[in-house]
């Protein structure tokens, strides 16, 4: 059984306690199997709200996740890193379900253009702001798969760059570097519909 998604997380624990826990889920421990989801469930959640823009469907993926934690726990190698693991368990099934549903729906538009810069010269309408949000949110879709995650941890989620380091388990450099590219490829993207050369 799944435990419940709770909102909280505890902060950093050592290698031992997470080597404890991994070996309690092996022997059948459901307790540690509860500690360690709630231990990394929030930073599943915020991997997962990246992609799908849609909190139930990130509750839905967390499940998943840690399903598959719980299931895959024995291949686990000790000597890796877990979380770093877990983070690369998340990824691959977030880009699985986001290639399954792309197609079939079409994918919330709350994605922010504060850094893309709109022409200054002329005050869009209602209609004309929808039709640059719409054309976005396909641009943003047309990204990278990093460089679409860190875009939406940034503005939609509103989080900084060494807390989108810390959750992808990748340096704060690294991050800036695929943001910096992620709005490039925008600018370029959207070039069409808001009328600017890059």
């Amino acid at each position: 059984m799944t435990p419940e998604i709770l909102p909280q997380a505890a902060g950093r624990v050592s290698p031992d306690v997470i080597e404890g826990l991994v070996r309690g889920i092996r022997s059948g421990d459901r307790e540690a199997f509860v500690a360690l989801t709630r231990l990394y469930q929030k930073k599943v959640f915020i991997l997962a709200y990246s992609f799908f823009r849609n909190k139930e469907d990130a509750v839905d993926l967390v499940q998943d996740v840690f399903l598959r934690i719980y299931e895959k726990i024995d291949s686990f190698q000790e000597d890796r890193n877990f979380e770093a693991w877990l983070i690369q368990v998340a990824k691959n099934l977030c880009i699985d379900r986001y290639r399954k549903t792309r197609g079939r729906r079409e994918m919330e538009s709350g994605v922010r253009v504060d850094e893309i810069p709109l022409p200054d010269d002329r005050s869009p309408d209602a209609g004309r702001s929808s039709d640059l949000k719409a054309a976005l949110a396909r641009s943003v879709d047309r990204l990278a798969e990093r460089q679409r995650t860190i875009f939406l941890m940034r503005h939609v989620n509103q989080m900084g760059n060494e807390e989108i380091a810390r959750v992808l388990n990748i340096s704060t450099g690294t991050v800036k570097s695929l943001h910096f590219k992620a709005i490039r490829k925008l600018r370029t993207l959207m070039e069409p519909h808001i009328g600017y050369q890059t």
